[in-house]
């Protein structure tokens, strides 16, 4: 028996294939579904179940795409309110295939209805659990997600149910989690690539300290979470539509800047480097990254047109790829090539880019002079800034540009990416920009941050 892992790390989430004797059952499966089907026939495996541990709050699902492109059963938890046929299963039901098997164990917390699939192989020993939201390594489920009056006895829920999960699952058991790799849905981050149920019992919070105490800890550890999760559920609930990976719409200089100039969304998905170095005056700088999708997302206004710059078309492809994950799927086109070809003869806007230690060198008693932007959240703020800093977290940048100052700004985050979507942001006339690019940790170093 193989249990394959299919990692989505833009959204931090993973999806799973187990596979033996010619069968496969799918867990939690991403929307961009010709990665399961393509190791499916790596398995030489038939797909006969597509298995859903909640409806997800950070991506569209690829379940029922791939169910009825393959023919499997689409297996959803029993009170999810869906508008599609499902096999709906609750606590105790049996999903067979043949010589794989998997147990439904209602482990609700992360949401209302949430089902952990114990894995049982053709000894019908316990081999794994699919936890989902719920039991992550060295962590649980953020509980916040459906709505801030069912947040505290969720989270009482959660509790609950991981330690379920420890009560009846062996020491040796894998706990194969969906989230916890850099996902939002994570209350904190996870600790390690893998584990057990023997060791999530000493690192666990839900495992190692007493109800109250963990339900504070998650309560109080809750931060923002991206504004695109509004519309995860609404898909999912409703159906997703067919995936499309095609390139879209080729767009000429001439039609890039009108675009610009009428106020739509045009991202350049260059590096940071290279956008400083060179940009088209409006456009906005979203470097295709592992953090493009969900800060892209976040900010973006749902349903605005958008169009992409991109240095080669697999510039393009890759962020199409990214963005069908979170439902953004109608591209008003995209342009390619050089950026001062692409610039119809304007002339390109740029700034610098320095680090901590610069900014240090700069010799202004406390700073007078200039404006430093912090756009980490507001509790990284309170963890440790620098005084006098200017903080608007990046996902509020776009509603308060105007608090920003004109003159010199410094604009920096905890590693230099959200700073370097928020310079491109407020890089406009008035204002000289400095993007930070350094990790935050050099701050303290450069004796910026007192002690």
């Amino acid at each position: 028996m193989d249990v394959s892992i299919i990692e989505t790390s833009s959204l931090g989430d993973r999806s799973y294939l187990v596979s033996h004797d010619g069968v496969a059952v799918v867990i939690d499966p991403q929307r961009d579904i010709d990665r399961v089907i393509a190791l499916a026939h790596q398995h030489t495996a038939t797909i006969t179940h597509v298995v859903e541990t909640h409806v997800h709050n950070d991506y569209v699902t690829g379940g029922l795409q791939l169910s009825r492109v393959v023919g499997a059963h689409y297996v959803v938890p029993a009170g999810e309110d869906v508008a599609y046929p499902r096999r709906a299963v609750s606590h105790g039901d049996i999903i067979d295939a043949g010589p794989l098997q998997l147990r439904a164990v209602h482990t609700p917390g992360h949401t209302h209805h949430h089902l952990s699939y114990v894995l049982h192989g053709p000894d019908n020993k316990v081999a794994g659990v699919f936890t989902g939201g719920s039991m992550l390594h060295g962590t649980t489920g953020r509980t916040d997600l459906v709505g801030a009056e069912h947040t505290r006895a969720l989270t009482h829920a959660q509790y609950h149910s991981v330690r379920r999960l420890a009560d009846e699952l062996p020491d040796g058991t894998q706990v194969y989690p969906t989230h916890g790799f850099g996902s939002f849905c994570s209350a904190t981050p996870a600790a390690g690539d893998s584990s057990t149920i023997g060791e999530q019992r000493s690192t666990n919070p839900a495992l190692t300290l007493d109800e109250q105490s963990y339900v504070r800890q998650l309560l109080d550890g809750l931060s923002a979470y991206p504004a695109y999760y509004a519309h995860m559920g609404v898909i999912n609930r409703a159906g997703p539509a067919p995936v499309d990976l095609s390139l879209p719409e080729p767009v000429d200089p001439d039609q890039l800047r009108g675009r610009i100039d009428a106020g739509e969304w045009v991202v350049d998905l260059r590096n940071r480097t290279a956008f400083a170095a060179g940009h088209l005056a409006g456009s906005m700088g979203f470097e295709l990254s592992n953090s493009f999708v969900t800060y892209l997302g976040w900010l973006y206004h749902w349903g605005a047109p958008l169009t992409l710059i991109g240095e080669h078309t697999d510039q393009i492809a890759d962020a199409r790829r990214e963005l069908v994950r979170i439902g953004i799927d109608d591209l008003a086109g995209a342009a390619v090539g050089d950026i001062r070809a692409l610039s119809s003869g304007a002339v390109l806007r740029s700034y610098r880019i320095a680090d901590f230690a610069d900014l240090a060198h700069t010799g202004l008693d406390g700073l007078d002079g200039l404006t430093v932007l912090d756009v980490r959240r507001a509790d990284e703020y309170r963890h440790s800034h620098i005084p006098g800093a200017l903080n608007i977290a990046l996902h509020d940048l776009l509603a308060r540009v105007d608090d920003v100052p004109r003159g010199d700004v410094w604009v920096h985050c905890a590693s230099g990416y959200r700073a370097s979507i928020a310079a491109s942001l407020i890089d406009r006339p008035g204002r000289t920009v400095t993007l930070i690019d350094d990790d935050f940790d050099n701050a303290a170093e450069a004796g910026l941050i007192e002690s």
